[in-house]
Parts: structure tokens; C-alpha cells; sequence
């Protein structure tokens, strides 16, 4: 009788977590390894900045599963250990502690690792990111204290950390080098409803100019130098520049690594043995014909079935368009599709832009790329099937709400 397959996943988080999920899901019987370096059982990511930063949920409903999860569906959990070697031609991984794996399939879900900023002070102790539960508690805990905190980078977690601090009643100060906050991302028409949102709550926002210095006092960092010259003072300075993904057990293999792992529609890496989901696969994305990697909980949530899938030798493409959502303040929105490196060439509101009631589209040549509803809860099938359409739009009914979306398909 043949020996069990063993299939190992490398990162305990949620990604990780929903693998080993799919896997046992879809009939798999033999060993299965989840390995992470976190102590703690896997999680979800969003509530760290939102919910539990807050103190407004408790941590056990960020777990994926509970331990009897695991233990009931036979998945062996080796945390707080972590994956030192990748040897593809002996399908064997190496662990921190010294033990060694044998693997017939692999599953990379090993995530992104917050940017550290080139400049002096950036390695002080004291300077804060957020990424895991243990820089969220440290935050929590700074928040109890601090009156000012310095906040560099003004994307979606530099913006919801602001919130968080001010709905605490803590100063916050946003250092951005770009002219607004989330400018990459959405523009400078939408980019403005996010700088006023912020400055009516109390945001203090210091736009075109870099962090030239993190200042630190003791254990502390208590400052930032612009390289305007402008220096801000603080209690506590958070670095919220963005994420790397955690190719480095990849790149060591010799995987195909281009801004994370390199994988096909059905996340199949250049071994065919090994796949990634997650922040760290770099996915060709079957319906924008172009590879992206997106670092937001929808790809946890739902790339590990497709790579679970072609692990059981199944045949299975990702197709889920981008999605992110956000909680600022009273403003909630779920943003669906993907501009791409091409750019938008209009922007069309659809509701009450003043009050923070509207859907926003980015178009290019007619055709609608990506769909934006703040505070409307009730449009966002319609929205995706209009992406997943790829017609041209006419804009002027796309803007009216009293026409429905289906029908602002151009004639």
C-alpha cells in the first residue's frame, strides 16, 4: 500500500488557515502540516486595525478556527517555528528548530512584511508598525497613553490608525510625501473625500514631504523630520509605508519571483509542486489578462481553494476581482476591480459625494475598471457584474441613481 501524501502549507495565517481548510474540505485524507512563525492560532488581519484596535471586539472572533478545528480535522499546527530552506528537487523543508519535512505538495501562504523606512531612527525599538497581533497590542497600549501620535504614510492603514486614534481622542498627525492621502490608489477626485473626512475629525495632514528622520528619546520615538524642514513632535511615531512580500524562502528555492511568487491563474508556481496564495502570490488574473498582487483579506479568504484545488489535481482558475473594504469614522465603503498600470481617464460620482453617500467608477475608454459604494450597502453585486461585463457605459446614466446599473450599459 502506497504511503499518505503529506502536503505542507508555510504561513499560519488566514490564508494558511483556509487551505488547510479546502483541502480536508475537498477529500484530502493525508498529512497536513500548517507551519508559522506566530505563536498564537491563525487569524484574521483586518480587526487590527479596525474593531479590536478599538476595543470595540474581542480577539477570538479574528480566529480562523478554534483549536478543536485542528484537531478534529487532523492538521497538524507547528507554530512558532519557522521555514529556514526550501530543497524543491528533495521536496523537503527545514524548520527553525531544527526538524526536517518531507513534502508531496506545498502551499506558500507566508504573507508580507511591513517596509522600514531608510533613514536614521527607523530601526529604534520604539518606532511602531502594525502587521500582527502583538504590534496591535503595543499600539493599543500606546493609544491608552499617548496625546499626539506621528503617523508616516498615508494609505489604508496609516488612515485607519488615524481614525482610531482620534475616536480615543489621541492627536494624530499624518506625514504623507505624496499631495493626498491614497493618491496611488484612487486619484485626486476620490482622494479628496479621505483628506476631508480626516480633517474634520481633527487630522492634522502634512502633505509633499518625506520622512527624512525618525527622533527618538530613550525608549521612545518622539518626533519626524520632513525633508521640508518641518519637524513634528509626538508621543509615539507609527511607520505605515507599506508591505514587502516574504519571497525570501522563495527566492532561496529559486522560484520565480517578481514582486511575489509567480504563480498562473490556477496559483500553480514555476514548480508544479508548489503553489502561493495569499499577499505573496503574484496571480495571472484570467479576466484583467494581467498578473497582479493584491494584499487585501479577499485573497486569503478565497485563493486557498483554487491552490487546494490544483494540489488535489483538480483544474481551477482564481477569477475573483480585487476586493478591499474600510471602516474611517461614520464612513464605510467596499471598493471592487482593478485600474491597472494604464490609469483611469474619468471618474464618475453616482450619489451624494457631499454627505458620503455615492458610488464612484474609474473608467478608461468607456469601460468601467474599478467601483467604489461608501456608506450604500445594497450595490455591490450590481457593481461587479458591470466589471465583469467589460462594456462600455454611457456616463451620464452610470451617474444617475435613479437608473439602474444594468441599464447604464452603452447602446
Amino acid at each position: 500500500m502506497a504511503e499518505p501524501e503529506t502536503f505542507v502549507i508555510v504561513g499560519a495565517g488566514l490564508a494558511g488557515a483556509r487551505g488547510a481548510q479546502a483541502l480536508r474540505e475537498n477529500g484530502f485524507s493525508g498529512r497536513l502540516l500548517l507551519i508559522g512563525e506566530e505563536t498564537v492560532l491563525p487569524y484574521e488581519r483586518p480587526p487590527l486595525s479596525k474593531g479590536y484596535l478599538l476595543g470595540q471586539e474581542d480577539f477570538d472572533r479574528a480566529y480562523a478556527h478554534d483549536q478543536d478545528w485542528y484537531r478534529s480535522n487532523e492538521v497538524e499546527l507547528r507554530l512558532g517555528v519557522r521555514v529556514d530552506q526550501l530543497d524543491r528537487q528533495a521536496r523537503q523543508v527545514e524548520l527553525s528548530d531544527g526538524s526536517a519535512v518531507n513534502y508531496d505538495r506545498l502551499l506558500l501562504t507566508t504573507g508580507a512584511t511591513p517596509r522600514r523606512l531608510p533613514i536614521p531612527g527607523a530601526d529604534h525599538p520604539g518606532v511602531l508598525h502594525l502587521r500582527d497581533v502583538e504590534d496591535c497590542e503595543r499600539l493599543k497600549r500606546v493609544l491608552d497613553e499617548a496625546s499626539r501620535l506621528i503617523v508616516i504614510g498615508a494609505g489604508w492603514i496609516g488612515l485607519e490608525v488615524a481614525a482610531a486614534a482620534r475616536i480615543r481622542g489621541v492627536s494624530a498627525v499624518v506625514a504623507e510625501q505624496e499631495q493626498l492621502p491614497l493618491l496611488d490608489v484612487l486619484g485626486p477626485e476620490v482622494a479628496e473625500v479621505f483628506a476631508g473626512l480626516h480633517r474634520e475629525h481633527g487630522v492634522e495632514f502634512h502633505f509633499g514631504a518625506r520622512a527624512e528622520e525618525i527622533l527618538t528619546s530613550g525608549d521612545r520615538a518622539v518626533g519626524v523630520r520632513l525633508s521640508d524642514g518641518t519637524r513634528l513632535n509626538g508621543d509615539a511615531v507609527l511607520v505605515a509605508a507599506g508591505v514587502r512580500p516574504n519571497t525570501q524562502l522563495a527566492e532561496q528555492a529559486q522560484l520565480e519571483v517578481q514582486d511575489g511568487v509567480v504563480v498562473d491563474a490556477g496559483l500553480r508556481s514555476s514548480d508544479p509542486n508548489v503553489f502561493a496564495a495569499g499577499d505573496v502570490a503574484a496571480a495571472q488574473h484570467p479576466l484583467l489578462r494581467q498578473r497582479i498582487r493584491v494584499e487585501h483579506w479577499a485573497n486569503a479568504l478565497h485563493q486557498p481553494a483554487v491552490a487546494a484545488a490544483g494540489m488535489l489535481g483538480r483544474t481551477a482558475e482564481y477569477r475573483e476581482l480585487p476586493y478591499f473594504f474600510t471602516d474611517q469614522y461614520d464612513l464605510g465603503m467596499e471598493y471592487r476591480g482593478h485600474i491597472g498600470p494604464a490609469g483611469y481617464d474619468r471618474v464618475v460620482f453616482r450619489g451624494d459625494v457631499d454627505n458620503r453617500e455615492f458610488i464612484s467608477f474609474w473608467l478608461r475608454d468607456g469601460v468601467v475598471l474599478a467601483g467604489m459604494n461608501v456608506n450604500i450597502w445594497d450595490a455591490g453585486d450590481e457593481i461587479e457584474r458591470l466589471l465583469a461585463s467589460g462594456a462600455p457605459v454611457d456616463p451620464d446614466r452610470l451617474a444617475d441613481p435613479s437608473t439602474p446599473l444594468s441599464e447604464s450599459i452603452a447602446r
